[in-house]
């Protein structure tokens, strides 16, 4: 019988993918764990092994193809005695990609069908002609409370108004932005009615003169990056709180611990501490130590994890990616060193498997290495945090009640206000920056 190859998800929210190269032709021999082709996700190259065995009968999706969706057949392997050449793929998945825009036309029709008489009521009074109808019955309701509802997405047949005669006034329709749609339809359209259209891609366009731009095309990860940060901005609550780091003692211990670091056969240091090394590790200690700290957000709990998970922004060709140093409170500073190198090498070369940036409890971000005093930095979900990290500098502190010369880094937290409130985020930040000015306690 034959055996269908479908495209892996290669994670919980993938759906489609990029089959960049096939490592097998047709006629070909596989075994389980054979490598037979490489899939490109919006972040991510990952090689995918077979797990049968039989001959190559045909490869239904050519190397090169983009947007390859999760579940598609991609190749068919013919079991030992079948006839390789009499097996040919089943014409099902390019059936569904034809009757698929036709069901989004029919979708996209009814709403505007629906949507058209509500655009003449412009009063609620008898000579304002007819208004939106609730369970067969008129809907009354003021000109200001109709503006209000429509600029925010309401469903005016879903609010009882506490006015005359139940007239819905003002005050009832404050405060429900979007709530009716939730009731009646998809969370997805319930986060899109309220939002504005953007502008679209012809206007942008008008006001440059043509033939002095031009057009780079979004690559998957572009769209992936977009995507999620436009889901952050608009889901969730975030706050930022703003602290100073006194780094010298923190400078000092860097120091002695790279000097004194083993050298091998090659006669380089087996390791090298970085200041951000240090950071992730102090971030790390500090969620150990304010666990309620340590979350995620879902809409039914919080999610506490039982150890820090931290991620660490890397820049990419044209992307950025954050790879996650897991359990990073249990680790040392040189295995924190020496994994980070890695992670951020395999980042570049587009290698890391997707367990490898996805999740994660909370996050950092360093641009101090140019010269960036201080910044904020976008709460990546599902993450309820994110630290942004300055330079240091040379600046003017009070100690015991006289100036002096410090080396002060400024960091500033993002936190998801549903699960880290004001004072907890405070306390977790008081946590890191012990850490960060008593070094030594990140060695014990």
């Amino acid at each position: 019988m034959p055996i269908e190859i479908t495209m892996p998800a290669l994670s919980p929210t993938m759906e489609e993918g990029n089959l960049a190269k096939w490592h097998v032709k047709e006629g070909d021999s596989v075994s389980a764990g054979d490598i037979i082709a490489e899939i490109e996700t919006d972040k991510a190259t990952m090689e995918v092994e077979a797990v049968d065995e039989g001959t190559v009968a045909k490869i239904a999706v050519a190397e090169g193809t983009q947007g390859v969706k999760v579940n598609a057949v991609i190749a068919i392997l013919a079991e030992e005695g079948e006839d390789a050449s009499a097996i040919d793929v089943k014409p099902s998945e390019p059936a569904k990609k034809a009757e698929e825009p036709k069901a989004e036309q029919e979708k996209s029709e009814e709403p505007s069908k629906a949507e058209a008489p509500a655009k003449d009521v412009v009063a609620d009074s008898p000579k304002a002609g007819p208004a939106p109808k609730k369970d067969g019955e008129r809907i009354f309701a003021s000109p200001l409370a109709r503006r209000i509802a429509e600029q925010n997405g309401v469903d005016l047949s879903t609010i009882s108004g506490s006015g005359p005669h139940g007239r819905i006034v003002k005050a009832d329709v404050e405060g429900k932005s979007g709530s009716a749609t939730a009731s009646k339809g998809s969370s997805k359209e319930t986060s899109s009615a309220p939002m504005a259209a953007p502008i679209s891609d012809d206007k942008v366009l008008a006001f440059y003169e043509e033939g002095k731009y031009e057009v780079m095309p979004h690559d998957g990860m572009r769209r992936a990056i977009a995507s999620r940060l436009l889901e952050s901005t608009q889901s969730i609550p975030s706050y930022n709180l703003t602290m100073d780091c006194e780094l010298d003692a923190l400078l000092k211990l860097r120091k002695e611990i790279n000097a004194s670091a083993p050298v091998g056969e090659d006669e380089k240091p087996a390791f090298k501490i970085s200041v951000n090394d240090f950071i992730i590790k102090a971030m790390a200690l500090a969620l150990r130590d304010v666990p309620m700290a340590n979350v995620s957000w879902t809409s039914d709990a919080r999610i506490l994890h039982k150890h820090s998970d931290v991620g660490v922004a890397v820049a990419i060709p044209d992307g950025l990616i954050t790879p996650i140093v897991r359990e990073a409170e249990l680790k040392t500073l040189s295995a924190i060193s020496i994994e980070m190198k890695d992670l951020a090498k395999r980042a570049r070369d587009m290698k890391l498997a997707p367990h490898e940036f996805q999740g994660g409890s909370s996050a950092v971000s360093n641009l101090g290495m140019f010269g960036v005093t201080n910044f904020t930095s976008i709460i990546n979900p599902p993450q309820a945090s994110i630290i942004s990290i300055g330079a240091g500098e040379k600046r003017a502190v009070v100690k015991d009640g006289a100036l002096a010369v410090a080396t002060v880094m400024t960091v500033i937290f993002a936190f998801d206000h549903r699960v880290i409130d004001g004072a907890l985020g405070a306390q977790l930040g008081v946590a890191f920056k012990k850490y960060i000015e008593n070094p030594m306690g990140m060695l014990v």
